[in-house]
């Protein structure tokens, strides 16, 4: 079965997108993104001192074999995303871009209205831009008419682990626009992505899920397969709920 999705005009298999922060070396991080079975990878533009002598992070990304998502992140406001997705396209990357605006850096949850206006500056250059934002499907709608190819609302805070806090509002925001959504942040454990993926997301964004795990590279091969069994789970579609048991076993035709 060919199970793929689009986004840019460029089409996926794998439906797990990693972070490459966090991990304890080079080795580990080029271990992880292997087992995890991603295709497309984000890094940090902000973290990485391209000063520093000896290999990089960009060093550990095969850049024939993934698709490389730049992302803003420790940018507080528009203005700094902006210049960050720049210097993306100066360095040469994709035009993909994933555009993060804090709002508050003790929970870094999203500036939303300031999200908005940035990706309405980077889609009149040309970025493709993929912005993390709330799980609030206005701000979704508005990022969909300024142009952008997804939405990531988060699961739960950067970086907590705690899971999918508010399923039905994304079921909502799955339900009510017209691109893929990435569920971005929060996922911890193999159970999360399972989750998100039932619901009926395109994607799973993750990183610390995987890269604070005691065996990071087991965990990311955790993620690929719970990702690919959450989808399938999707399209199968699930049984109905229901309040009171229901018996396996036809009642009819019992011998007393």
């Amino acid at each position: 079965m060919s199970d793929t999705w689009t986004l840019g005009g460029r089409t996926f298999r794998s439906r797990i997108i990693v972070g490459t922060g966090k991990y304890a070396s080079l080795d580990q991080t080029r271990a992880a993104l292997d087992a995890s079975g991603a295709e497309m990878v984000t890094v940090a533009l902000r973290r990485i001192d391209f000063g520093q002598p000896g290999p990089s992070l960009l060093d550990a990304i095969d850049r024939k074999r993934y698709v490389l998502l730049p992302n803003t992140a420790a940018c507080y406001t528009a203005e700094d995303a902006i210049r960050v997705c720049r210097l993306a396209r100066e360095l040469g990357m994709d035009e993909f871009v994933k555009l993060e605006v804090i709002g508050d850096p003790k929970t870094l949850f999203p500036d939303n209205a300031a999200t908005v206006e940035a990706a309405r500056v980077l889609v009149k250059e040309g970025f493709q831009v993929l912005p993390y934002c709330g799980d609030d499907l206005v701000t979704c709608k508005r990022l969909v008419e300024a142009g952008c190819l997804a939405v990531m609302p988060l699961a739960a805070p950067i970086g907590s682990g705690l899971g999918i806090r508010n399923p039905h509002n994304i079921r909502i925001i799955i339900e009510n626009v017209e691109v893929p959504v990435i569920v971005d942040a929060g996922v911890g454990t193999a159970s999360d992505a399972a989750v998100a993926m039932e619901l009926g997301c395109a994607a799973v964004l993750m990183n610390t899920g995987i890269a604070a795990a005691r065996e990071p590279v087991l965990m990311a091969e955790a993620m690929r397969e719970a990702v690919s069994a959450g989808r399938k789970a999707f399209l199968a579609g699930r049984m109905p709920r229901r309040a009171y048991a229901n018996a396996s076993s036809p009642s009819e035709g019992v011998i007393e």
